[in-house]
């Protein structure tokens, strides 16, 4: 008889899962459920929508439903799955009123995250936010028909990405945050103060340090301001989607999200989950973290269907996911912003001695007609001198730069090691002495200007 997976989440982890559990047990039956219009798309683009850098939602779609039938992979849009009973092994699935029970054998739990609300903001469910593609379309069709001014809350990557949109495209932009800069999770606070002053280079009102505790449809309230828009979005992060699969049994973690081991199985036999709405290891703190990243879950989604497939077809091979490091890179305007690791006041309540050193230069020779500026940090342990983390504000350019650092993190180089690593030279891209060098060597103690 042949076995069924069902997966409950059609985007990135979801249909990951179910592409590579297909490749690796052609006879497995898949069927995937998604509550919106689209599966496999990149959210990520969504505020480039917003900002016609992206022509059209459609565009951000990678694999249509035809598309995946065509693999023999069974997807239905507009399904939200109401209950899953471990037990009888059955999902309930509410496609347009009409409810209907689904058998498995196995499950892929891949429900993503949703835009977070906090309790504390009374009216916050009448702001507009970014989750679904046409969540995107709407906020541009808005901008379409006249709306002169936005108020945006909250000083994230959402949050920032979707002022940018608004002033891309020549509307007026207040962008609120409760942190003392943008990107608080993101940045050191000096470095954050760059990011904070690029935000301002594009023309965006920003105003920080202010808890708004009240939102209107148009208007937003906070610490004795009052900011009026024609249209006020939140971006204040993310939530998991756990709480179907608490209410089946699945354990969620300390974070909220769903618990995982390295193989993506939950503590239920035949259940996996990975993406935005799972836990990861962290490969610096050991600690578990919940990381709504594009590259995570598709990694995630990989490592689940690998083995969901190898089960189907009796191979007791196992993949398994090593982790995460955090590793993000965003824009304001022509500026660079990027991350990995740990920030210098993490190293320190996760027991380091951090050893810091920070470089300004350029992101091209100095005496290159191009050259912006480029401040580069990073952070180390002074005991084991092991590199933890990194950080980047810059030019065109510069931001990429973060993933030397984030493979130093991850092969566990020192310090020491990463000063003299062999990089790149030409005039165009960089000075002879790289700034990670020079970042490198002050973190260590030996000075090089």
């Amino acid at each position: 008889m042949t076995e069924r997976l069902v997966v409950v989440g059609g985007d990135a982890a979801g249909m990951s899962a179910a592409s590579q559990a297909k490749r690796l047990a052609p006879d497995l039956e898949i069927i995937a459920f998604e509550r919106g219009d689209y599966v496999s798309y990149s959210a990520c683009g969504e505020p480039y929508v917003m900002g016609g850098e992206v022509a059209e939602v459609d565009d951000l779609v990678a694999r249509t439903p035809a598309e995946f039938a065509a693999r023999d992979i069974s997807v239905h849009l507009r399904s939200e799955v109401m209950e899953i009973d471990l037990d009888r092994r059955t999902i309930l699935v509410d496609s347009a009123g009409d409810r209907s029970e689904i058998g498995f054998d196995y499950l892929m739990y891949s429900t993503g995250a949703r835009p977070l609300r906090p309790p504390s903001v009374a009216g916050a469910e009448k702001a507009l936010g970014l989750r679904w593609l046409n969540d995107a379309d709407h906020l541009r069709e808005l901008v379409d028909r006249g709306t002169r001014k936005a108020v945006v809350v909250g000083g994230g990557y959402i949050g920032l990405e979707v002022a940018e949109a608004f002033a891309h495209r020549g509307r007026n932009v207040t962008l609120v945050t409760s942190g003392e800069h943008v990107l608080t999770r993101t940045l050191d606070p000096d470095m954050g103060s760059l990011a904070d002053a690029a935000v301002r280079r594009l023309g965006i009102e920003l105003v920080t340090g202010v808890y708004i505790d009240t939102i209107e449809e148009h208007e937003a309230h906070g610490g004795g301001h009052d900011f009026l828009g024609d249209v006020v979005v939140i971006g204040l992060g993310t939530s998991p989607e756990s709480e179907l699969a608490r209410q089946a049994g699945i354990e969620t973690g300390v974070t909220g999200a769903v618990a995982v081991n390295s193989f993506q199985e939950t503590n239920q036999p035949g259940v996996w989950s990975g993406g935005d709405c799972a836990e990861a290891t962290h490969r610096v703190s050991g600690r578990q973290v919940n990381m709504a990243l594009g590259t995570v879950a598709n990694k995630t989604g990989r490592v689940a269907g690998t083995n969901i497939g190898n089960t189907a077809v009796g191979d007791s091979e196992r993949e398994t996911f090593p982790g995460v490091l955090g590793t993000a890179i965003t824009k304001v305007g022509e500026v660079e912003i990027a991350r990995t690791g740990l920030l210098t006041g993490e190293s320190v309540i996760y027991g380091y001695e951090p050893a810091v050193g920070t470089v300004t230069g350029t992101n091209t020779a100095g005496y290159w007609p191009t050259a912006t500026r480029v401040d580069v940090r990073l952070i180390a342990d002074h005991i084991s001198r092991r590199v933890l983390g990194g950080q980047i504000v810059g030019g065109p350019g510069s931001g990429k730069k973060i993933d030397v650092i984030a493979t130093a993190i991850w092969a566990q180089m020192s310090i020491d090691e990463l000063a003299w690593v062999d990089l790149a030279y030409a005039p165009p891209f960089s000075s002879v002495w790289d700034l990670i060098h020079i970042a490198a060597r002050r973190a260590a103690g030996r000075q090089l200007s």
